[in-house]
């Protein structure tokens, strides 16, 4: 994740670091010129418009009045400002989905919970002479033989039980019979697709604190090395995921996920592609020095608490969004509360972003349309669902300039694609990385859960975004360091008002 500090401006600066605040956890994972004349000149007429809440429940954002530096008020519609029955409506048509296979699934759930009372023991066949016995027993359990199956085959079944049984005698050291079917699970998950995996009770964990504002990575740096040719790696965090998988400092980096390292990455790639949500996992392929290479999956699990920054310089707003957590839309607005002077512009970089919980990106979205649709979310056997921002609009009379790069990912291209196509915002930067899949993790008890891809997601116009990206309006190339820069000169000749100012309404008046 970009956590790099932002470079000093020749002006003045005001900046202010929002932390995440509790949230209830989520299921559903998977996430913008100024001219010359003074600003105060023209603050002699102001005039409040307040921001409905819902005061139902403790907001920070409750109150909020903004005050328009012209002589008319900003005309702001009403609404509400909770995105909750978005989640209702995704709720419900879980239900409904579930509802349509019940009949279809009737016979095989009976089959399923006959087969779930048989004892393990009877089907793995298992006798007092197991450890002196050279053989495998390879032949169907009758009670298994008896059931019709539609999931599993009988000759399926045979197998698996005969690996699990080559593997307790044959393998070269003892193994737990915990281990192995975990492992199992965890090997179908993620043969599915590279999102879809199973958590442990640190993985589900770290995955529920993301929603409140947790990103993670395997704990170890790496450094390309010309003399060898190879990325080695040069630090291990103790006790990191990286650290308890047996990583060492020395050994060869030489993949992570589908992408090959050369000499062509920068050190920012590794970085970038070993982050991600907190909880969720990452294939790494390393050697010893020589030696073969080996594949090792781990979680990131190394986790680093996220906050939005923002700073004004010459009236815009720079805000970096590093994910989206439950509670990203109500940590904007109180960022803008914070700095305490008028706003003309935001640049919203979103850099780095890998994503999070999709109704966030349809909550921020919120913040800067009216009643326009967001994203596409299709399931299997569902017809496609669409998601539209609800509330006001609170950042409507600003220009928005979106900064981007191939790390942007998920839930923070459905933003831009969306800003995009009502030409709400400029896209700057670079191709997104192209993730149009959502997750659900679903709890199988208090400490385990799986995480499975149950849809795809589609722009509002019903294009592609997975393994396709969302294009920039602007392309920007060279050090990235210099992008923010060339984006804050494009939004300048956007500007056309004297632009907002963000106050708490005080709740006695």
């Amino acid at each position: 994740m970009r956590l790099s500090a932002f470079k000093r401006p020749t002006n003045p600066v005001m900046s202010t670091s929002i932390k995440p605040v509790n949230v209830k956890s989520a299921l559903m994972i998977g996430l913008v010129g100024l001219g010359s004349a003074s600003l105060s000149a023209q603050a002699a007429t102001q005039a409040a418009v307040t921001v409905p809440v819902d005061t139902s429940v403790s907001s920070p954002t409750a109150g909020i009045q903004l005050i328009s530096l012209k002589d008319d008020a900003v005309a702001v519609e009403n609404g509400t400002d909770d995105l909750s029955e978005v989640d209702d409506m995704l709720d419900a048509a879980d239900q409904a989905d579930q509802a349509d296979q019940a009949d279809q699934a009737d016979q095989a759930d009976q089959a399923d919970d006959w087969i779930d009372n048989v004892p393990d023991a009877s089907a793995l066949d298992i006798d007092s002479d197991y450890n002196d016995s050279n053989e495998i027993t390879t032949d169907i359990p009758a009670e298994v033989a008896e059931v019709s199956l539609n999931a599993i085959a009988p000759e399926t079944l045979k197998t698996f039980v005969a690996v699990v049984d080559l593997v307790r005698r044959e393998y070269v050291e003892a193994v737990n019979d915990e281990e192995l079917f975990i492992n199992a699970m965890s090997g179908m998950l993620t043969k599915l697709d590279s999102h879809a995996e199973f958590l442990d009770a640190e993985a589900y964990e770290n995955l529920r604190a993301f929603t409140q504002g947790d990103v993670g990575d395997i704990g170890l740096t790496a450094t390309y090395q010309p003399k060898s040719g190879y990325w080695v790696i040069t630090e291990v965090i103790t006790d990191s995921p990286a650290d308890k998988k047996g990583i060492a400092i020395g050994d060869y980096l030489h993949q992570i996920d589908d992408f090959k390292l050369d000499e062509n990455k920068q050190s920012n790639d590794i970085k970038q592609l070993l982050t991600g949500i907190a909880g969720t996992q990452v294939d790494v392929v390393v050697s010893k020095a020589g030696r073969r290479k080996r594949t090792t999956t781990l979680q990131r699990n190394n986790a680093h608490p996220q906050a939005i920054e923002t700073q004004l310089i010459d009236g815009v707003a720079i805000i970096r969004l590093p994910a989206f957590q439950n509670n990203s839309r109500e940590q904007i607005l109180q960022s803008l509360i914070g700095l305490d002077a008028p706003v003309t512009g935001i640049l919203l970089d979103m850099r780095d972003n890998p994503g999070g919980v999709l109704t966030s990106a349809v909550k921020v979205a919120s913040l800067f349309m009216t009643d326009t649709d967001v994203v596409q979310v299709k399931g299997r056997q569902s017809a496609p669902r669409t998601l539209s921002t609800q509330g006001t609009a609170v950042l409507k009379p600003l220009p928005v300039v979106v900064l981007q790069n191939r790390y942007s990912a998920s839930a923070a291209e459905v933003l831009a694609s969306s800003l995009q196509a009502q030409k709400r915002a400029t896209i700057v930067g670079e191709i997104s990385y192209g993730k149009g899949s959502v997750q659900s993790v679903i709890p199988l008890n208090d400490e385990q859960a799986v995480k499975l891809t149950v849809a795809n997601y589609l722009t509002a116009a019903g294009k592609k975004i997975d393994k396709i990206g969302v294009q920039p309006d602007v392309r920007l190339s060279g050090n990235e360091s210099t992008w923010e820069q060339q984006a804050l000169n494009l939004l300048r000749q956007q500007v056309q008002s004297s632009g907002l100012r963000f106050v708490r309404q005080d709740p006695l008046k």
